[in-house]
């Protein structure tokens, strides 16, 4: 294969969980351009058909909380890449945490990513190919007050896709994890809409501002790609060098 074929992804099916919005949109949209046949699955079956129509794909309703439709989506639908997005958080101490509220995030962030895996790797390791890109979060290594659940569930989301990459590796079937920093999406118009929030999120990275989910998409299609044919049980962090530096301080020349 020569170079210039290098992250074509033609005759290939890529399944985005989470094709409705944010990072899941750009991600379908991205793989489409470059050549996959993308099937879109959202919780919301009508941002599902936009993000399909607007990238030649198919559009499912699925919901991540119910395992049998994902078994259903990936018998229908059997994918040789998968990419899948959803997550939630509860921005609370963990003191303050409650019962339920703990519950809703692992059953999301957690619960869920295995089901996808066993589901879509299954065949995936029957067929002797595939790629596995789950979106972790630089949470799952770095934290701060009122991220504790959250971070706990990336990091657990981390290490099950680096234990999917060892099962699986062997099958030719490689699994990795992206890690963003701060990005523009509906997860984070909270935190957004506070301007010291959002100013201060800004300045944490390198490059003094957050990421818009478009950015995240070459990410995707390289982990995705025969450019990373040799690449499994990463974490590709994408996060502006907010893991990289500690601290803003200029000292004086």
């Amino acid at each position: 294969m020569g170079y210039d074929a290098l992250f074509r992804l033609d005759g290939r099916r890529a399944v985005v969980i989470g094709a409705g919005s944010g990072i899941g949109r750009e991600s379908a949209l991205a793989l489409a351009a470059h050549g996959a046949n993308v099937v879109c699955a959202d919780r919301d079956p009508e941002s599902a058909e936009e993000t399909a129509s607007r990238c030649g794909g198919t559009a499912r309703e699925l919901d991540v909380l119910d395992g049998g439709s994902i078994q259903a989506l990936a018998a229908e639908a059997p994918a040789d890449v998968l990419v899948f997005t959803p997550a939630t958080n509860v921005r609370k101490r963990l003191l303050d945490y409650s019962a339920e509220e703990f519950g809703r995030v692992v059953d999301l962030n957690l619960r869920a990513s295995f089901d996808l895996v066993r589901a879509f790797g299954a065949g995936m390791v029957e067929r002797g190919r595939g790629s596995i890109i789950g979106f972790a979060s630089i949470r799952a290594s770095v934290t701060e007050p009122g991220q504790g659940v959250y971070s706990a569930t990336k990091a657990g989301l981390v290490q099950l896709l680096r234990t999917a990459a060892a099962e699986f590796g062997p099958r030719g079937v490689r699994v990795n994890a992206i890690a963003p920093g701060v990005v523009e999406t509906p997860l984070t118009s909270q935190i957004k809409a506070d301007p010291a929030w959002y100013d201060a999120y800004a300045a944490k990275s390198a490059l003094g501002r957050w990421a818009r989910a478009d950015e995240m998409a070459g990410a995707v299609v390289y982990l995705a790609s025969d450019a990373a044919g040799f690449v499994t049980g990463s974490v590709l962090y994408v996060d502006g060098g907010w893991t990289a530096i500690d601290g803003r301080f200029d000292p004086p020349n």
